[in-house]
């Protein structure tokens, strides 16, 4: 039965569980999003997001819990009863459709006026960046401005929700980047709440206000890009968030680790004496010998460069740091760097660890 509460949330989801048989898809799931803002749901492929997504659109009913858009209980309403636009990885465009057409198609099924139809179609193509493609057929398009119509016709009926499965998926990498900027203008520009589905960490963190990563049917930490990134709540998202550095060491009191015959101090308490623990830091977590000598600083290492990636603007190198008894250790350099600090296979690197990057979870 639907009920109304008072609006303070563009959506709030309960306790939402879903289950296939026997398969649990999501594990109750309770989540706010607040009006205006930019969601991810990110996570790899199995987690539960796009289920969670289909779920909130009326695609996909919830074994229990409840949805709730703008203060109503949409748990139970079909998909045409829900206030949101959606947009797929797959444009979902009609081939035989103009483009025009592709973008009016919601309004005429709410049988609006031709001329205020002509007029937002107009309005949504020069809003996208394709004020003359109206006549085309999307065969005609690439997919980077397939997908736009397609953001065009999701926004024509103006919905206070907008959901992206997994939008930019399709497109090649030049086309995706350019794609993700204007679609956040786009957003940001018309304050409209938005719902992204992806798996693609890159794509969460540049465009989302906040990400919800998820790891089997269940939320692991929701946070601002920064927030997750820096301060992982757990050890999946630390790990699927980016590169990290994983050191199995021992806990010697005083937020003091020891790796293997050496002792690295951090800003984390609450493990006890003698705890086994991993260590989790990213290679950019790092003072090199270009910002002063890292001798006299804590956490003073040296290693051996054992192989050396060149990723464009920066380098990885793997490095075997002296009394790490074998465990490796992933460093980045900027290109300019690599070359003046002289890193390449053989060389011997110094650097300092940052005390306040150093996360520690119990092994």
């Amino acid at each position: 039965m639907e009920g109304t509460q008072p609006v303070a949330d563009a959506l709030r989801i309960e306790s939402i569980h879903k289950s296939f048989g026997s398969f649990v898809a999501l594990k109750s799931i309770d989540l706010a999003i607040h009006p205006g803002e930019l969601v991810c749901f990110l996570g790899p492929s199995g987690c539960g997001k796009t289920t969670l997504l289909r779920i909130i659109a009326g695609l996909e009913s919830q074994t229990a819990g409840r949805v709730i858009q703008n203060g109503r209980d949409v748990s139970n309403a079909p998909p045409a009863a829900r206030d949101y636009g959606i947009v797929f990885q797959s444009y979902a465009l009609f081939p035989n459709l103009t483009i025009k057409d592709n973008v009016a198609y919601g309004l005429v099924n709410r049988r609006r006026d031709r001329a205020a139809i002509d007029a937002r179609v107009a309005e949504l193509l020069k809003l996208v960046g394709l004020p003359t493609e109206g006549p085309k057929y999307p065969g005609q398009l690439s997919g980077g401005q397939q997908q736009r119509i397609a953001l065009a016709r999701a926004l024509a009926t103006a919905p206070s929700l907008l959901l992206l499965d997994e939008p930019l998926s399709a497109l090649d990498a030049k086309e995706r980047d350019r794609l993700r900027g204007e679609i956040r203008q786009l957003q940001r520009r018309l304050k409209v709440t938005t719902i992204m589905v992806t798996h693609d960490q890159e794509e969460a963190l540049s465009m989302a206000d906040r990400v919800v990563v998820m790891n089997h049917g269940a939320i692991e930490q929701i946070g601002t890009p920064l927030e997750v990134y820096e301060r992982p709540a757990t050890p999946f998202v630390a790990d699927f968030l980016g590169k990290v550095n994983v050191l199995k060491a021992t806990c010697v009191g005083g937020g003091r680790y020891r790796v293997g015959s050496r002792e690295i101090a951090t800003g984390a308490n609450g493990m006890a004496t003698g705890d086994a623990v991993r260590l989790y830091l990213r290679p950019e977590d790092r003072i090199l010998a270009d910002s002063g000598p890292v001798e006299t600083m804590p956490n003073a290492q040296s290693g051996i460069v054992r192989n050396v990636d060149f990723l464009g603007t920066y380098c990885l190198a793997s490095l075997d740091v002296d009394g790490f008894d074998g465990q490796r250790m992933l460093v980045y350099f900027s290109l300019n760097q690599t070359l003046e600090l002289g890193v390449r296979e053989g060389a011997r690197v110094a650097f300092a660890l940052r005390p306040e990057r150093v996360r520690v979870f119990a092994a």
